[in-house]
């Protein structure tokens, strides 16, 4: 006689098959929205059920034995099944309803993603949504993910993706700062300014400040007197008067509009990267990923509002004509300009 599945053994097989994914009982507690003593006790209960050894369990990791490893694989390939049968009976369906996941990094989210959903909620009210954002890189597939924002290098094949909008970020300084202290009018004075800089959170790694000055971009780490790791930090410490700063142009453009900013060296502006959206292909005929990217169509027009507002054009510059700049070459280039201007 075959021996039927119990849901609970289903169940120790899901929380195993993300926690093995992430890494550890917290991230995978956090992806399934449950606690992590539920996704432990539940991988326990599978070991028992199973009579193996899944984990080696370190004070700071989990690490797959062997024989984790090798079911780690297969529960893997069964989730995708139980996921491909429930994506045929959504795409089934013809009207938008039940839950759509989305994720984003938390300026995008905050500023791009938000002030859409009630108008999504208004157009098809049988649709839940349940967003997600941070600077942790998610894989979708293997968490349940519908749609993704994502900007710059999108690098994973296995998902769809269509072009959103260009990611530009523009130099801002608020009114009563440029009163006090000038408005520069070339990159090269920032270094007579007080910069506020932005460190990625995911690596530490601190911002360096794209310019388009004539056919070339000058990229460079100005030496800042203030780093915050969030966009909408630094926007406030600009607002405040703390000094100038690199920040995405749809962060900035509802501060301008209300006179809280004013770009600086705009003329310097070019594109960066690209805004896309990114859905994997299991999610292809999923009606309510089809109605959301409607939406994010609407919304992202072209050229964007944001730039729209702030009158910044069309800039994008290939990678050959790239040309980094440190702190020290700038300060030395402004010592020669001060020099000739004396002669």
């Amino acid at each position: 006689m075959t021996e039927h599945i119990g849901l609970d053994r289903l169940t120790g097989i899901v929380a195993f098959a993300r926690a093995a994914s992430l890494g550890s009982y917290t991230a995978a507690a956090r992806s399934l929205g449950i606690s992590p003593s539920a996704v432990s006790k539940s991988v326990q209960r599978l070991e028992q059920q199973l009579g193996l050894r899944l984990f080696s369990r370190t004070t700071r990791s989990l690490v797959l034995t062997p024989e984790g490893s090798n079911l780690h694989e297969r529960a893997l390939r069964l989730l995708k099944e139980v996921e491909d049968i429930h994506q045929a009976a959504v795409a089934a369906r013809s009207e938008p309803s039940g839950t759509l996941k989305i994720t984003a990094s938390v300026p995008v989210g905050v500023h791009l993603i938000a002030p859409l959903l009630p108008r999504f909620r208004d157009r098809f009210p049988k649709v839940s949504i349940d967003l997600r954002l941070g600077d942790r890189f998610i894989d979708l597939i293997e968490e349940g993910i519908d749609i993704a924002i994502r900007v710059g290098d999108l690098g994973d094949s296995r998902l769809i993706s269509k072009h959103l909008a260009p990611h530009r970020v523009c130099a801002f300084a608020s009114p009563e700062y440029l009163k006090r202290r000038g408005t520069p009018v070339h990159p090269d004075e920032l270094v007579e300014h007080d910069c506020i800089n932005f460190r990625y959170q995911s690596s530490g790694q601190s911002l360096r400040w794209p310019f388009k000055d004539g056919e070339r971009v000058l990229e460079f780490i100005p030496e800042a007197k203030i780093v915050a790791d969030a966009s909408d930090a630094v926007a406030a410490i600009l607002i405040a008067g703390g000094g100038i700063g690199i920040s995405p142009t749809y962060v900035a453009a509802g501060y301008v509009k209300r006179g809280l900013l004013v770009p600086v060296l705009i003329d310097y502006t070019y594109e960066r990267s690209n805004i896309s959206a990114v859905w994997p292909e299991s999610r292809r005929g999923n009606p309510n990923v089809k109605a959301f990217m409607s939406l994010l169509f609407e919304a992202f027009r072209t050229p964007p509002p944001w730039d729209e507002e702030l009158g910044i054009e069309l800039r994008r510059t290939p990678k050959s004509m790239l040309r980094i700049r440190t702190p020290a070459a700038l300060e030395t280039k402004r010592g020669r300009s001060r020099r000739t201007a004396d002669r």
